[in-house]
């Protein structure tokens, strides 16, 4: 979706060709504001419309602001320095959507607490603490099996060793993330077990 003046819509409307994103609307209809977009590209003369800054400040999606002004007091998720090239445009979008994927795949809620991969942070209200790789390793493994998962699959899957190894590789790194997050956390039931494995 793009906002902003006439002449900016329709030169973007003009290289649609050559751009590698679809521009499925333009604003020459702003109440048709609820389709669904998943980038906002908005000129900085957008904000000057009462219309156009409700749908910047209500969207959701990725918004790129577009100026030829560096110091503009608006909350946006990239900047385009215009003027610009049709391949400034379209990097731009491709770096944001990029970027944007990579910010939903590192955060994961599990229960009441908050996964940070990027970081290594398992986080609960305001406090955290700090995993090691195979720990997100256990817990991703957790979150998409969705059911007890016995020691020599994890083993299997986590580590890549054969059925028939030791599993107390299994039992020692789950004993201490359990005590990390008990310790922290004072939660005795964020890893469960059963006779099937072990689950969230």
């Amino acid at each position: 979706m793009i906002l902003g003046p006439n002449n900016f819509i329709s030169t973007l409307v003009e290289l649609k060709h050559f751009l590698k994103f679809n521009l499925t609307e333009t604003v020459s209809n702003i109440d048709n504001s609820k389709s669904n977009y998943d980038i906002l590209i908005f000129h900085d003369n957008a904000l000057k419309n009462v219309a156009s800054n409700d749908i910047i400040n209500k969207s959701t999606a990725i918004k790129i602001l577009a100026s030829s002004k560096n110091d503009i007091s608006v909350k946006y998720d990239s900047f385009l320095k215009l003027p610009a090239t049709i391949d400034e445009i379209n990097n731009i979008v491709e770096i944001s959507c990029a970027k944007n994927t990579f910010n939903k795949n590192s955060s994961v809620q599990i229960k009441k607490y908050f996964l940070d991969k990027n970081q290594k942070y398992l986080i609960k209200d305001d406090d955290f603490i700090i995993l090691t790789e195979k720990e997100i390793q256990l817990l991703d493994l957790f979150i998409k099996k969705k059911k007890p998962i016995s020691k020599n699959q994890i083993l299997s899957l986590v580590w890549n060793y054969s059925s028939d190894a030791d599993t107390h590789t299994v039992e020692t790194h789950i004993y201490r993330l359990r005590k990390k997050i008990s310790s922290k956390f004072f939660d005795e039931e964020f890893i469960l077990s059963n006779k099937d494995g072990y689950y969230l």
